[in-house]
């Protein structure tokens, strides 16, 4: 079972949008919400929450992949986000994620008794590029015990 397959499986938010996990890899998660009436703001785009949805599921699915072989130890955890809406976004959006630290480090930090924090930055785009938000989550690995 891939990253996404798994997070639509157990994550009920990423099945009722009907997000399409694109690419998951440790160095970066791509995620696409479809074009959905049922979804759409009061200008017939993408709602607010469901662009945070997106977002925050590709932080998710990157954290997922960097982190999944630490599980047996650690829980991953959003700590905080932040999201700017830029522009007005239409039709379907595809969220970029992309590490903020190096996997390394922060397995380094756990190893050594830490809780470690690294960021996770989100571009949410428009199918012709533009950008229309940027969020940040903040993850943590918490010790499991």
């Amino acid at each position: 079972m891939t990253v996404g397959e798994m997070l639509v499986a157990t994550v009920p938010m990423a099945r009722t949008l009907n997000l399409a996990f694109l690419e998951t890899t440790p160095e970066r998660a791509v995620v696409r919400l479809p074009d959905q009436a049922d979804y759409h703001n009061h200008v017939g785009g993408p709602h607010a929450g469901a662009m945070f949805t997106l977002a925050e599921s590709a932080s998710g699915a990157i954290v997922i992949a960097a982190f999944g072989d630490q599980m047996s130890r650690a829980v991953p955890l959003a700590v905080k986000a932040e999201i700017d809406y830029k522009k007005l976004a239409m039709g379907e959006v595809t969220a970029t994620a992309t590490l903020g630290r190096p996997i390394a480090d922060v397995v380094a930090e756990l190893d050594a008794g830490q809780r470690p924090e690294f960021p996770v930055a989100i571009e949410i785009s428009r199918a012709d590029g533009a950008v229309t938000g940027e969020m940040t989550v903040v993850w943590t690995l918490r010790p499991n015990g």
